[in-house]
């Protein structure tokens, strides 16, 4: 099971119902956090999720609404006796940024930092891996899918039926080797299923271009920034962001199965719903996410 946390889903500006930007990806151990826009911690709070068990940082780009929460963040895991190495990803200039905030808020770190500027593949587990794509926003800009790998499940209403034993039997089983018990053989694939693969995609802050669609391609869920309405399409070019009928194409054209649109300007506060009408009107399966939804998958 995968829990998407909506600890902010504002724009440039917060409003009084949506914090900035910061998603929260949170799979078996791993807890994969996507922005961190000023207020994360305090999102954290609210949402009752202990910010001590972030295992990894992903920035999509260097602007304020999207940064201006690591500060405190960072020094909230030191004085809360945060243990693990923290890995922090993003784009070009992330090193540099990095270093030059922690010369700034100079706070006592009992812990380490990983820092890497990512394109393409670059973390790969047993179980999952990550992606980065470069978007168009003006500064280096990163979209990032996570992708959980298919893996061989027991089926086990069968494995009742076959009486055979938990242990180093079954381990074998998912390994998709056959095995033999009391002189009898029994087949993987009789007592196994494949479970597919789950994609999910974040699009945050990027003009319409080509690269995106190939980038997010049958996502299970996609997360894509809906800046603007259609009626504002001129507007959303200019800033180099995209509206929500923009964020529907997309979804639609590259089979994604699921659409959840964020960071929502407060022209919107009122009427949020025009948003997901328009974006409906192309993709039927599109959400619109407030702030401390969780969707799951």
């Amino acid at each position: 099971m995968i829990n998407i946390t909506f600890l902010g889903t504002a724009d440039q500006m917060p409003s009084i119902k949506r914090n900035h930007t910061a998603i929260l990806l949170s799979y078996e151990s791993e807890n994969i956090l996507v922005d961190c826009g000023e207020g994360t911690q305090r999102q954290f709070r609210k949402a009752k999720i202990n910010p001590g068990k972030v295992t990894r940082l992903l920035i999509t780009h260097w602007h304020g609404d999207h940064v201006l929460g690591i500060p405190g963040f960072l020094q909230t895991l030191s004085l809360s006796g945060y243990n693990k190495k923290l890995y922090i990803y993003g784009p070009k200039h992330t090193k540099e940024f990095v270093r030059d905030l922690l010369k700034v808020f100079n706070f006592q770190r009992n812990f380490e930092i990983a820092v890497e500027e990512v394109s393409g593949k670059f973390f790969e587990s047993k179980d999952f891996y990550l992606e980065a794509k470069e978007m168009q926003h003006g500064i280096p800009t990163n979209a990032y899918t996570f992708v959980k790998k298919g893996q061989i499940r027991i089926n086990k209403i069968k494995l009742k039926k076959s009486g055979l034993p938990e242990g180093p039997l079954i381990k074998k089983l998912k390994e998709g080797k056959d095995i033999i018990y009391n002189d009898k053989k029994f087949l993987a694939k009789n007592l196994t299923y494949m479970q597919d693969s789950l994609k999910v995609s974040f699009v945050l802050d990027t003009k319409n271009n080509q690269k995106i669609i190939p980038f997010v391609k049958d996502s299970d869920l996609l997360i894509c920034e809906s800046s603007f309405d259609s009626e504002l399409k001129d507007k959303a070019e200019e800033h180099l962001h995209l509206t929500s009928a923009q964020a529907a194409e997309i979804a639609k054209k590259s089979k994604s199965k699921k659409l959840i649109l964020t960071h929502i300007s407060q022209r919107y506060e009122q009427n949020p719903k025009k948003l997901l009408t328009q974006a409906r009107k192309i993709f039927k399966n599109s959400y619109l996410v407030n702030d401390l939804d969780v969707v799951k998958i």
